[in-house]
């Protein structure tokens, strides 16, 4: 068991990406099921769905690759860690990597990228970048 979900479950979807994997399987948690519905929504992975029953349950997520057979995620950094969390005001929602990428946001409006982050005037523990 690892003590941060969050930096586990970027690092299989870089990790698997990087071999050119189609789909990671991860263990399921509501707040992974909401980041990787965001990633979705952003077009950085594919489907998103919930296989098994309750003590079993799995995070199945879709890798994208772009025609020429690169990988939707380039990259991620983690910015809140268990040992130091950082929390930073819609404010420093910036823009990552030239409006390309995302920095997502855990508030109290659900998960939310920067974009959304800066129009709702939310802001909330700052949980990675990814480009």
């Amino acid at each position: 068991m690892t003590s941060d979900r969050v930096g586990d479950f970027i690092t299989r979807l870089v990790n698997a990406s990087a071999i050119g994997k189609r789909a990671v399987e991860l263990p399921y948690a509501k707040h992974l099921e909401a980041i990787a519905r965001k990633l979705s929504a952003l077009g950085f992975v594919g489907s998103v769905s919930v296989q098994g029953e309750a003590p079993k349950k799995a995070l199945a997520v879709e890798l994208l690759y772009a025609p020429s057979g690169e990988p939707k995620i380039r990259g991620v950094k983690r910015l809140s860690k268990p040992g130091r969390r950082l929390y930073a005001p819609h404010t420093e929602a910036h823009r990552v990597a030239g409006g390309t990428g995302a920095r997502l946001f855990s508030t109290s409006k659900g998960i939310l990228a920067d974009a959304e982050a800066r129009r709702d005037r939310a802001g909330g523990e700052a949980l990675f970048e990814i480009w």
